[in-house]
């Protein structure tokens, strides 16, 4: 009898401890790189950049094939996905520096809350790291500046104080005749034993400070909203120029070996002018030599930065947090290695509007690992992290994403109904339009140049065919995709 008492009860204190992890809300950690190609990770593909923590995240939780930033310009997408509204709604377009981001862009949305504003009025604490909205790198960073940041979306918020470009290490300019410091290439070496001051490194060791102290302390009295599940997020300033990191990452790259992408000699000449100011002929001059020791450069950054995101899922995992902890990660917008001749952002190329984006939720371990096609924009993180967070009905009506839930739970997208995925780029003077669909990517700029390109065919974007009279229908179905004209 006195068996069949003991199996009752642990059988019930099992159930209870079960129903009391599964019950509890879910933490949100949110990881945002700057300036972050998707082809520079090993999980979509690349075979010479070194992301070893990024591709565990990837194994561990659902990736995203295709998705896009929905301006490729960091303050303007920034502002986008942290309201979840398109640019053109909030008339955002560009780097706005200006404490308030959006509100103060357009005060119709002045009691919009963003993502971090949304959860903190339900009960989440809500913290930010770092550059979640635009700051300027350098500059901003280095004055230890809040940047374009709403100050409403956070409890608590620090901001990095680092050297950036003045840095301790080796400095070598790479685009000499382009001396803008936020678009110019330089590399900074930095000794291994001196990397500690970085901004990735500080904004690292803060985050990890604040999981612990959610972690280890819950339930104190004098604590920031005792219990409550947070939502940190964390803003990571690499690979963004300068392109820094420590002695140990750059010596995984030699320059010398570094193969440079190939394309036509007349590449540009059937593209817009507004699409071809990122050339290397006209703004950076490179010599090969140059370019090489860039990507080499970008490579090393990148590795840099993925080593904090592994510090980031140790802490989880050591603090018993990444049960119960959805992990987002990002870029801003994606970034050109020298696809088409150009460099770094401010273009409608494919490799500039695409981002990675990786996505690792309790619940949905039986699509660890998968990849999904599903078209996604960066705007559908406002719903998914509200679905998530089981706040989906008190969502604002308003937001103009679509929930990635459903992926997560079947990422072959056979059910998924989104089919396009939107970017500009521009003014409120001067707005170009770009619709990426399962296998067309169709461009309109202001003054009526288009591009169309056919990415069965011409997965690299080599031949324009907005003249071609064979795809007439078609560039008239893709110009009807535009939402707002």
């Amino acid at each position: 009898m006195k068996l069949i008492y003991w199996v009752f009860a642990l059988s019930f204190a099992i159930n209870q401890f079960l129903y009391a992890e599964s019950d509890k809300p879910l933490n949100f950690l949110f990881i945002v790189s700057d300036d972050l190609t998707a082809s520079s990770l090993g999980s979509y593909g690349n075979e010479v950049c070194q992301t070893p923590n990024l591709d565990r995240l990837a194994a561990e939780g659902v990736q995203f094939d295709r998705a896009y930033c929905q301006y490729p310009v960091c303050g303007a997408s920034r502002a986008s996905f942290m309201s979840g509204l398109y640019p053109e709604t909030t008339g955002f377009l560009g780097n706005i520096k200006t404490l308030g981001s959006y509100r103060v862009v357009n005060p119709e949305f002045a009691n919009h809350p963003s993502i971090g504003g949304f959860l903190r009025g339900n009960g989440y604490v809500s913290a930010r790291v770092s550059k979640i909205y635009h700051m300027g790198v350098p500059g901003g960073i280095e004055a230890g500046e809040p940047g374009g940041d709403e100050p409403d979306s956070w409890d608590r918020a620090y901001d990095v104080w680092a050297p950036e470009t003045s840095s301790p290490g080796v400095f070598t300019e790479l685009s000499p005749k382009h001396r803008h410091w936020g678009s110019s290439f330089v590399r900074i070496v930095v000794p291994d034993d001196q990397s500690e001051t970085q901004a990735d490194e500080l904004a690292t060791s803060h985050a990890i400070a604040i999981m612990e102290n959610r972690a280890l302390h819950r339930n104190k009295t004098n604590f920031l909203k005792p219990g409550k599940p947070f939502f940190l997020a964390v803003g990571l300033v690499r690979p963004h120029v300068p392109l820094i990191a420590p002695q140990k990452h750059f010596d995984l790259y030699d320059p010398t070996a570094m193969n440079m992408p190939e394309y036509p000699e007349d590449d540009l000449l059937d593209v817009p002018e507004a699409n071809r100011k990122k050339a290397n002929a006209r703004s950076y001059k490179m010599t090969e030599g140059q370019q090489k020791e860039a990507l080499a450069a970008y490579y090393a950054s990148v590795t840099y930065m993925d080593e904090q995101v592994g510090r980031l899922l140790n802490t989880l995992d050591r603090l018993d947090l990444a049960k119960n902890t959805v992990v987002i990660f990002i870029s801003d917008h994606g970034w050109l290695l020298g696809e088409h001749g150009c460099w770094q952002k401010s273009n409608l190329f494919e490799p500039t509007c695409q981002v990675p984006l990786i996505i690792r939720a309790p619940g949905f371990e039986s699509s660890a690992g998968k990849q999904t096609k599903g078209l996604a924009e960066l705007i559908d993180l406002y719903p998914t992290i509200a679905e998530l967070a089981g706040l989906e009905e008190r969502a604002p009506s308003i937001l103009e994403g679509q929930s990635l839930v459903s992926l997560l739970d079947r990422p072959d997208a056979s059910e998924w109904q989104k089919k396009s995925a939107y970017t500009v780029m521009g003014s409120k003077k001067a707005v170009h339009r770009t619709i990426k669909t399962d296998q067309y990517r169709y461009s309109r700029y202001d003054n009526g140049d288009e591009e169309l390109y056919d990415h069965r065919k011409d997965p690299e974007e080599f031949t324009n065919q907005a003249m071609n009279s064979d795809y007439s229908e078609i560039k008239e179905q893709l110009a009807g995709l535009i939402p707002i004209d």
